[in-house]
């Protein structure tokens, strides 16, 4: 039988992956009750716009590896860039960073979220995705404890950066670097943004979505859309969007 592909793999393959946005303070219970109403792919947590307790982030994690479901976890600002390897370092399979504008920001995430040879990543600590269960059993040695894990990782973590500009729009393509799975979206800021440049072509949200879609195609990155309702689905995969994001009941 083969190996079950990982949240990565399907991302980068282009399979349709749908997240449920729960709270940092999610109990067992509720996220029980989340799968059960549709077999989601990733819990997605949020610390931009709100409270954030690393004991929190570890308890969600937790419970969701238990339950089989990955976490994706969108950072408190931009500039927290170079702090990647320490949010993972909680348990989180997929980082998102808000509010990407610059190529220097894309290559510093990249640096910090991926493990050497490809990243620069610090060696980590025991609450790491999938950490205590490689290679248990297996006898391995430290090195090959901690290069096994490496390449696995690196195969592994889902790594994202969040457009909410008319300028990162329009510079989707250079964002778009190796490593990173997706671009993800951002309506709100993004619609201030636009209200800024009236006489840029883009008149709508849609008017964006289809210009991203279309300069990624080729690249290996993918198009994310925080869509929130279930029945836009079929919306944005038509548009172009393989990642989904929308709220449980």
């Amino acid at each position: 039988m083969p190996e079950k592909k990982n949240l990565k793999q399907r991302i980068n393959e282009g399979d349709v992956v749908i997240g449920a946005a729960v709270p940092l303070t999610a109990t067992r219970e509720r996220l029980e009750e989340v799968i059960k109403e549709y077999p989601y792919d990733y819990f997605a947590l949020d610390s931009q716009h709100s409270a954030f307790c690393e004991h929190d982030l570890v308890n969600v994690c937790n419970i969701a590896a238990e339950l089989g479901v990955d976490v994706q976890f969108r950072i408190k600002h931009t500039k927290f860039s170079f702090m990647l390897g320490n949010y993972l370092d909680l348990g989180p399979t997929a980082l998102e960073i808000p509010q990407v504008e610059e190529e220097s920001t894309v290559q510093e995430a990249l640096d910090s979220f991926y493990l050497p040879p490809v990243g620069k990543r610090s060696w980590l600590g025991g609450e790491s995705k999938g950490f205590k269960e490689f290679g248990a059993g297996k006898n391995l040695s430290e090195s090959e404890h901690r290069l096994g894990y490496s390449n696995w990782w690196n195969k592994t973590g889902v790594l994202w950066m969040q457009i909410e500009s008319i300028n990162a729009v329009t510079n989707a393509a250079k964002l778009a670097k190796k490593g990173v799975d997706c671009l993800s979206w951002g309506p709100a800021d993004l619609s201030f943004s636009r209200e800024a440049n009236p006489d840029h072509p883009f008149k709508t949200d849609d008017d964006c979505v289809e210009y991203v879609a279309d300069q990624l195609k080729g690249t290996g990155t993918k198009l994310a859309i925080r869509h929130y309702y279930p029945e836009l689905r079929d919306k944005y995969i038509k548009m172009g969007a393989t990642v989904l994001l929308e709220i449980p009941k």
